[in-house]
């Protein structure tokens, strides 16, 4: 339903995981949206980030009727689909009882999870608009908030609507439409970065971790012929100190095994760990999700479960506000999100640590890696009564 007067009840800023699921959702229940996307459909679609969802972000998607867009990309609850090398020797994830679910989670590459997203869209008839430049959110504090931008042929075009939704992600323009005094950011750098290498090497298994005393690694998968791998490395570290041949030794160094094949390298980038919150995450009829609300360490491959989280509680929220006149669920948004955000910040800084401080001493020293293999050890299966180290 779009209410008289408006040009549609939502007008939804970011075309990228957040911004589509939610897109979905409302159109499923008859809720007026406009996505509006800065880039390219072409550029949206081959974009690469990383492609870990849970249970719960699956469930979501399953029970709003948009399962289809993770078809194929189930990796099973059994192993959690993620096999760990420390010091070069495979070990296996603790699964308590409780962990078993009827839900598996997916890695579904994200620029595929998004094309899915989108293709579903306009299947269903939903209004996206590519190439939506210069986007303006403007009296959100009204209750008639309007969005300009400039479309693809370069007319400057304007839409009034009930809710504006942020999610363009952190570098977005969106979050710059709430007051900075009423704006706060919260921080925590972790003291080391990634060297992010994407590669057109298919990963198999589709995901490896490895703990090694050099350093964190990983190679994840990107596709059937794509993945990337990380190597954790000090936050002064150049990707001009990273030619190809050092990736891959390193990575096998780490890894404690030869890898293979190794192949093109396509792209390097040194990525600093970190979480970042901003609260609150609405502001009059602005409310912000996914990237432009939060960042969460990568180590807990949480990005897109966050989003989708934020989504649905939005997409309630409006639904419940249209088809009731209850302003509600919009209201206590914010808090909702934020004490998700919070708890999933929380687990994602134990994981993070824990994985980085049990590798390289040079970080945080000895007594913290002790700490952190205890810490681990608690989230592995026992090792046999008949090993070396035991």
């Amino acid at each position: 339903m779009t209410r008289t007067g408006k040009d549609t009840t939502v007008v939804i800023v970011g075309g990228g995981v957040a911004g589509l699921a939610l897109g979905n959702f409302l159109l499923r229940r008859g809720i007026g949206c406009i996505v509006l996307e800065k880039h390219s459909r072409e550029y949206v679609e081959q974009r690469q980030r990383a492609g870990s969802l849970d249970a719960d972000g699956v469930r979501v998607l399953h029970e709003w009727g948009v399962g289809e867009v993770v078809e194929g990309y189930s990796h099973g609850s059994s192993d959690a689909g993620l096999p760990l090398l420390i010091d070069g020797e495979k070990r296996e994830w603790r699964m308590d009882s409780d962990d078993a679910d009827d839900v598996d989670g997916a890695y579904c590459p994200q620029q595929i999870l998004v094309r899915n997203l989108i293709k579903v869209f306009l299947r269903d008839g939903g209004d996206l608009r590519f190439e939506a430049e210069d986007v303006s959110p403007q009296d959100i504090d009204t209750e008639q908030p309007l969005v300009r931008y400039r479309d693809a042929a370069g007319s400057t075009k304007t839409l009034s609507c009930d809710v504006v939704a942020g999610s363009d992600g952190y570098h977005g323009v969106s979050r710059t439409a709430v007051p900075a005094d009423v704006l706060t950011c919260s921080t925590h750098e972790f003291g080391y970065a990634w060297l992010t290498v994407m590669t057109e090497v298919p990963a198999d298994p589709l995901a490896v971790l490895a703990v090694h005393s050099r350093g964190f690694a990983a190679q994840i998968t990107r596709g059937p012929n794509a993945s990337r791998l990380y190597l954790q490395c000090p936050l002064t570290d150049t990707v001009g100190q990273w030619p190809d041949e050092r990736v891959w030794s390193e990575l096998e160094a780490r890894f404690g095994r030869p890898v293979a094949p190794k192949g093109p390298i396509t792209s390097k980038q040194v990525v600093p760990l970190r979480g970042v919150v901003f609260s609150p995450m609405s502001h009059g009829r602005l409310y912000l999700l996914g990237d432009a609300a939060h960042l969460i360490s990568p180590m807990s491959a949480q990005g897109m479960s966050l989003a989708l989280h934020d989504a649905e509680v939005l997409a309630r929220a409006v639904i419940h506000w249209a088809e009731k006149h209850d302003s509600t669920l919009l209201e206590s948004y914010s808090d909702t999100c934020l004490n998700h955000t919070w708890e999933r910040q929380a687990s994602a800084v134990r994981m993070t640590e824990t994985m980085h401080d049990s590798g390289d001493t040079s970080y945080e020293g000895e007594f913290r890696k002790q700490i952190a293999r205890k810490n681990l050890e608690t989230m592995l299966e026992p090792l046999p009564a008949n090993h070396p180290s035991r």
